[in-house]
């Protein structure tokens, strides 16, 4: 992302924040960051979500991070939810230079809590473009620490049972779910899953090997 265009998004950024008052965050990720855990650049109102500028990415910047260009498209009005549990309905586009590589994402999450608490007057308002997709179910992290827990809770909620009663299979089961949601981008991670999942850095990476390998077939 050229100087020019990061300028271009930080005013757009400025602009869609003023027009919406200060319940709208809105929120510029470098895909091309040289640090995956640092990827906002430019924020406005970020008191919504909690996050500042320099904080890590979202689990939407990671899979964009891990996912193939061309199968990576703009998310419109879905609903998403802050650490202490207020609802955001949010949008996420993608920013692409003249290839058509996604650099950056220009995300906006505007706190609806007050509209859902009003619903009946309001309805019309946060009706969704999605209404398959009414279920809250991701929670924006303040940092790259919280998304990794978060990530890893998800792991075990995908197998249904505690780590203590994980077979071999369930981990690998785990360890491709985390691998595939980019967790392993975040620094340092694969020692703090090792350490959750009572393995070795060498049967980490059997598990991931195994795990793209049962995809494959």
């Amino acid at each position: 992302m050229t100087k020019q265009e990061l300028d271009f998004l930080k005013r757009l950024a400025k602009g869609v924040a003023a027009q919406f008052g200060n319940k709208c965050e809105v929120v510029v990720h470098d895909l091309q960051s040289k640090d995956p855990d640092s990827t906002i650049v430019a924020i406005e109102n970020g008191e919504v979500s909690g996050r500042k500028l320099g904080d890590g990415p979202s689990n939407v910047v990671l899979k964009a991070l891990k996912s193939d260009p061309s199968k990576l498209h703009d998310k419109l009005a879905y609903l998403t939810k802050t650490e202490d549990g207020r609802v955001l309905k949010s949008s996420t586009i993608f920013f692409r230079d003249s290839k058509g590589k996604p650099t950056a994402i220009f995300a906006i999450n505007y706190d609806t809590s007050l509209f859902w608490a009003l619903e009946n007057e309001l309805r019309e308002f946060t009706r969704l473009t999605e209404p398959e997709e009414s279920q809250v179910t991701e929670t924006i992290p303040h940092n790259v620490t919280d998304l990794l827990d978060e990530l890893i809770e998800e792991s075990v909620r995908l197998v249904g049972k505690p780590v203590a009663l994980m077979t071999r299979e369930d981990k690998v089961k785990a360890i491709g779910f985390l691998n595939d949601a980019g967790a392993f981008l975040v620094t340092k991670s694969g020692q703090k899953v090792c350490n959750y999942f009572g393995i070795s850095k060498y049967t980490l990476y059997s598990y991931m090997d195994e795990a793209k390998g049962s995809k494959a077939e």
